[in-house]
């Protein structure tokens, strides 16, 4: 799968946000998106997936050369577009279990017994450190920023989207929760040849990553492209010079 982003320019309610970013991800590579409070990144991250309140106004996005622009969010993850959101909502009522076995049914025809499922949530559960108690429990009802975090890592691990985007995945989270979770996104990438973009403010969970293409987002522009030697730029320099 390739995901192509092409000048795109979107508003969210009547603001420019997006302003011509254009971007280009294989399966399998890793891709990460740097930038103050405010540069976009999040805006960018819900349009890729279909958010309503994103306007595309100029640019396309477009899955192995079709547009998806047409598409809502649902037919995007058919397609093998995954985001984990910035902030989880809480749904009290709504049950974790029955949540998972929802959207996987919803994304993939693959045949799986439910022992099987079981056997994958609670193994995934426990490579993230999440208590085996809280798969009973309503969807991020009462959970902690980082479950919640742990939990969207869940979700990714058993819906296998070929082209993931991750919004802050380290934002809330203690040292060894962020190298936790840094070593199960490197493994599902490994093991599904999944393309990522990552967007996060600050390079800790690079240091257990290893990414192919750093993007400074800025201002709704990409300012700058490189390797992962922008990183440690940027650490000494901030956004700013």
């Amino acid at each position: 799968m390739k995901l192509e982003i092409n000048d795109l320019h979107v508003e969210v309610e009547g603001k420019e946000v997006v302003k011509g970013v254009s971007l280009a991800i294989n399966q399998g590579e890793l891709h990460v998106i740097m930038g103050p409070n405010g540069s976009g990144k999040t805006t960018l991250a819900k349009t890729i997936m279909g958010h309503p309140l994103s306007k595309v106004t100029g640019g396309d996005i477009l899955s192995d050369g079709a547009s998806v622009l047409g598409m809502k969010a649902n037919e995007r993850a058919k397609l093998g577009i995954f985001l984990e959101f910035q902030n989880p909502v809480e749904i009290e009522g709504l049950g974790l279990l029955g949540f998972l076995n929802t959207a996987r049914g919803a994304v993939s025809t693959e045949k799986f017994s439910f022992k099987e499922f079981m056997g994958e949530i609670k193994g995934r559960a426990s490579s993230l450190s999440l208590k085996e108690e809280i798969i009973g429990r309503s969807l991020n009802h009462g959970f902690s920023g980082g479950e919640k975090k742990k939990v969207e890592i869940l979700q990714m691990a058993l819906l296998k989207p070929r082209m993931a985007i991750l919004d802050e995945p380290d934002s809330g989270l203690d040292v060894d929760a962020v190298k936790t979770v840094a070593s199960n996104i490197n493994d599902l990438r490994k093991k599904n040849n999944m393309g990522i973009l990552l967007i996060t403010h600050y390079s800790r969970i690079l240091n257990y990553m290893e990414p192919q293409f750093i993007h400074i987002m800025k201002d709704g522009r990409i300012i700058r492209e490189g390797g992962k030697e922008l990183i440690s730029e940027i650490e000494e320099k901030g956004y700013n010079d």
